[in-house]
C-alpha cells in the first residue's frame, strides 16, 4: 500500500469517522453490533471498513488505543498534582469511567491495553501511580498494602464500574462518587 495514502488527511478523517462510529455502535449494541453496522454508522462501505481494519479485533485494538489517548488527555487535564489525594483519586475515577463509558466494549471483550506498553505507562500508569505513591507517602493510603496491590485493586474496581455505567445501572457522577468512597474507605491509612 502507498505510504502517502496511509497518512493522508482523507485517510485520517476516514479512520476517525470509523473509530467514532465504532465507539458509538459498539457501546450501544455491544457484541451484537456487526462490522456492517459500524460501516453504516461511519458512512462508509464494508469494503472500505475492511481496508482500514481487517478484523473486528483490529478495530477493537484501535479503539483501545484511542481510549488510552483520551484517558491520558483527561488525566493530564485533571490537575492531579495540585489537589489532595482524595480529590485526585476522584478525578482519576471520573476521567477513566467517562472514557470507559464510551469505550465499554473494549472492557467487555477484554481488549485492555498492555500495561507493559510504554505509551500506556506514560499516559495512564505514571500519573495514577504518582497519586497513589503520594497517598502512601502522606499516609492517606495504607502503607501496609503495596502500591502495586493498591493499583491492582483500584483497576479492578474501575473495570467493574465501567461495566455498570455501560449497562446504565449507575450514572457517571454517582459511579465516580461511589468508587472513590468505596476505594478510600478500604484503602485509607488507619
Amino acid at each position: 500500500m502507498n505510504s502517502s495514502l496511509i497518512h493522508s488527511p482523507r485517510r485520517d478523517r476516514t479512520t476517525a469517522a470509523i473509530l467514532d462510529a465504532a465507539a458509538h455502535v459498539l457501546a450501544a449494541d455491544g457484541a451484537a453490533a456487526s462490522m456492517a453496522d459500524v460501516a453504516n454508522a461511519a458512512g462508509v462501505g464494508r469494503a472500505t471498513l475492511y481496508r482500514y481494519f481487517e478484523t473486528r479485533e483490529s478495530l477493537l485494538e484501535a479503539l483501545a488505543a484511542d481510549a488510552v489517548a483520551e484517558a491520558g488527555a483527561r488525566l493530564a487535564d485533571a490537575g492531579l498534582d495540585g489537589v489532595p489525594v482524595e480529590l485526585a483519586i476522584e478525578r482519576i475515577v471520573r476521567a477513566i469511567v467517562a472514557v470507559g463509558d464510551r469505550y465499554a466494549i473494549i472492557v467487555r471483550e477484554g481488549i485492555l491495553p498492555d500495561r507493559e506498553d510504554e505509551e500506556v505507562e506514560r499516559l495512564l500508569g505514571m500519573p495514577i501511580r504518582a497519586v497513589f505513591a503520594r497517598g502512601v507517602r502522606t499516609e492517606v493510603l495504607r502503607p501496609d498494602v503495596t502500591l502495586d496491590v493498591l493499583l491492582e485493586l483500584f483497576g479492578g474496581l474501575l473495570t467493574s464500574t465501567i461495566k455498570l455505567v455501560g449497562q446504565r445501572r449507575i450514572g457517571l457522577e454517582d459511579a465516580a462518587a461511589a468508587v472513590t468512597d468505596v476505594f478510600l474507605q478500604g484503602s485509607r491509612a488507619q
